[in-house]
């Protein structure tokens, strides 16, 4: 009977303090990663790699939950809910990234700056140390940098000339800084929406243009509503992998290190694909019945033209003088490297 009464007593103990979790169970993190990136692409195939890679690493401590095509809401929103802690981490374009820290704009908002991608990996090696920096000041900490290559023009009606776009209805990304003003500077009409809304927009007219990089275009069959596109290389589509610094922080030391790699391997496999996705979409949208118009000296000159109208109401406002002569100053070296004028 004795026996019997320890045995029910020691069970009433269990049940009411139960057995603590074991270390490897005490710092399991699981991390909500957000991103408008469609199921699919490039960029979402290897975010699940990193996934599973981060999980391997991290002896299953580091845990990824993917959320692609915009499940999380806007970047916008999406930035909003890492500031609270709802979300952990997002794959952000530099417009998402702006609301955290406005000096990312430089890599972004300065049309027909650059004149190769290669021109584009020298600005952001040389501006990435300063601008992880004010991000980590945010509670950010950035673990890659990526692009998509060149953002085009798709259209309803074909563009080649500026003339052609300053008559149609452009996309402009809601709540990108300045990005609204500097269409305007440049004599188009732009129209504020979210990324999300750009197919509805263009099918309905609310829009009869948009600014995208031609994977994004593929993946969201935007050259169903808007079969032509202009090729031009208006600016890179410049992104980052950010992570909540107060959650990177709950990673243990070891585990960081091991991550930081694989987050680094994984944004330049991701860069590279993106850009060879966009060539290889360009093409199977010509099978579609895509319009590709290519440009000609007079309209690059042109385009030119229109894109410095645009640059002189950028800096200050949009972009900040000293960030705008740094990116200025990156490419007079990497011209003088190169041979180039």
């Amino acid at each position: 009977m004795r026996l019997l009464s320890t045995l029910l007593f020691a069970v009433l103990l269990t049940s009411l303090h139960p057995a603590p979790t074991t270390a490897a169970e005490a710092r399991k993190l699981k991390l909500k990663l957000g991103t408008l990136a469609p199921t699919g692409t490039s960029y979402h195939k290897q975010l699940m790699v990193l996934k599973e890679r981060w999980a391997k690493a991290s002896a299953g401590s580091a845990l990824l939950t993917i959320y692609p095509d915009g499940r999380q809401g806007s970047e916008s929103e999406m930035v909003s809910a890492m500031s609270t802690g709802n979300l952990q981490a997002g794959l952000l374009t530099a417009a998402g990234l702006s609301q955290i820290e406005p000096a990312v704009v430089a890599l972004q908002s300065m049309p027909m700056t650059f004149r190769s991608l290669d021109e584009v990996d020298w600005v952001t090696e040389r501006m990435r140390p300063m601008l992880e920096q004010r991000l980590s000041a945010k509670g950010f900490v950035v673990l890659f940098w990526t692009d998509s290559g060149w953002v085009r023009f798709f259209s309803k009606q074909a563009v080649v000339l500026p003339d052609d776009l300053r008559r149609l209805k452009v996309f402009s990304w809601a709540g990108g800084k300045g990005e609204f003003e500097a269409w305007k500077a440049g004599g188009f009409n732009p129209i504020s929406l979210e990324p999300t809304e750009i197919f509805s927009g263009l099918g309905t007219g609310i829009i009869t243009a948009a600014p995208m990089p031609p994977f994004f275009a593929m993946a969201t069959q935007i050259d169903s509503v808007a079969p032509h596109m202009l090729e031009i290389n208006w600016a890179p589509l410049v992104g980052a992998l950010v992570l909540r610094k107060e959650s990177w922080m709950e990673i243990s030391t070891d585990s960081r290190a091991k991550l930081i790699k694989i987050a680094t391997d994984t944004g330049l496999e991701i860069k590279t694909r993106a850009r060879n996705e966009s060539v290889e979409s360009v093409e199977a949208m010509r099978k579609r019945k895509l319009q590709v118009h290519a440009m000609t000296p007079e309209a690059a000159a042109q385009w030119d033209s229109a894109a410095d109208k645009i640059r002189d109401k950028i800096r200050g406002p949009v972009v900040p003088a000293e960030l705008y002569d740094a990116v200025q100053g990156h490419l007079k070296e990497f011209r003088s490297k190169t041979g180039q004028r």
